[in-house]
């Protein structure tokens, strides 16, 4: 990797990292026949540097030419009690297959060594350069996501499901049980995450419970709604009857929107009824470990904001 270095990301990187992963992500995109993902300017890409400065502040990387002083690569990681996680890692399409994505990897994997934790991450199963380049390393696919987008009326959505009537808004008292759920049905702990998303200091995240009625949890799902990205998650249950009834009250705080969620494909009732309220597949995902993995007992509902499990 000839006159490029790696150096830990400052906040004087915001700008350039936030055009860096509009233009890499987009680039992938419209050389493979799809719009571009970011079609509104910065708005919704600075939200990745801000969200996970304010979550992991100094956690991330870049690659930087040696002779211009300019930005080759970024990436985020997270490190949590149980795992470390990758976040989302981008090269400027100058250097593609230069080896900067590898390297940036690399600086992942040497981090989660370190600390002794597995690494994961979650990665799209269309691009087939990223994915080797996390097979190579060692990496291992664990569950299959359909990445779905449904138009949400603004008068929200008409359905009823067995137990919606059970679900309720999560406060900052409910992040013990969610961290608990989280690291009974998956195996790993982020409760910082929880607590951030409840705090909810600008004002653009949601959390809804399914409380077990002992005190505990069936599941629970979050959601970001920024003027620039709606997403849902993250999020489980234990049944799929209990992840549509967190859908469906996520799905409504983001009415006149799009929002994008990710479902396990192995869960078809829940697909087609997903399918039944008009949902879309625009993307296919894994997640992937790089490291020991317990076995996922529980509906899992990934997310890209924040990437930390």
């Amino acid at each position: 990797m000839n006159g490029i270095e790696l150096r830990p990301m400052q906040a004087s990187d915001r700008t350039e990292v936030t055009e860096l992963i509009q233009l890499s992500t987009n680039t992938w995109y419209q050389t493979h026949g799809r719009p571009r993902l970011f079609s509104r300017g910065s708005d919704g890409v600075s939200l990745f540097f801000d969200v996970y400065e304010a979550l992991d502040p100094g956690c991330g990387v870049v690659a930087v030419s040696r002779y211009s002083g300019r930005l080759a690569g970024s990436c985020f990681y997270h490190p949590r009690p149980t795992h470390v996680s990758l976040g989302i890692m981008n090269v400027h399409p100058n250097y593609f297959g230069g080896g900067v994505a590898r390297a940036l990897l690399q600086y992942g994997i040497d981090f989660a060594e370190q600390q002794g934790k597995p690494l994961r991450l979650v990665s799209s199963a269309m691009n087939l350069d990223s994915f080797s380049l996390y097979n190579r390393a060692g990496f291992v696919p664990q569950v299959l996501f359909q990445d779905m987008f449904l138009p949400v009326p603004e008068e929200g959505l008409p359905h009823r499901v067995p137990g919606d009537e059970k679900v309720r808004p999560a406060d900052v008292s409910d992040v013990p049980a969610i961290d608990q759920i989280e690291t009974d049905l998956i195996g790993i702990s982020r409760a910082q995450d929880y607590r951030y998303f409840l705090e909810n200091l600008d004002g653009l995240w949601h959390v809804s419970v399914y409380p077990d009625g002992r005190g505990g949890l069936e599941g629970f799902l979050a959601s970001l709604n920024h003027p620039g990205f709606t997403m849902l998650g993250p999020g489980l249950a234990r049944t799929e009857e209990q992840a549509a009834a967190l859908l469906l009250a996520e799905l409504n705080r983001c009415r006149g929107r799009v929002p994008v969620f990710l479902v396990p494909a192995r869960c078809s009732g829940l697909v087609q009824q997903m399918y039944r309220w008009g949902a879309k597949n625009c993307e296919i995902h894994f997640s992937q470990v790089r490291g020991p993995c317990p076995p996922v007992q529980a509906v899992q509902m990934p997310t890209f904001l924040p990437e930390s499990g």
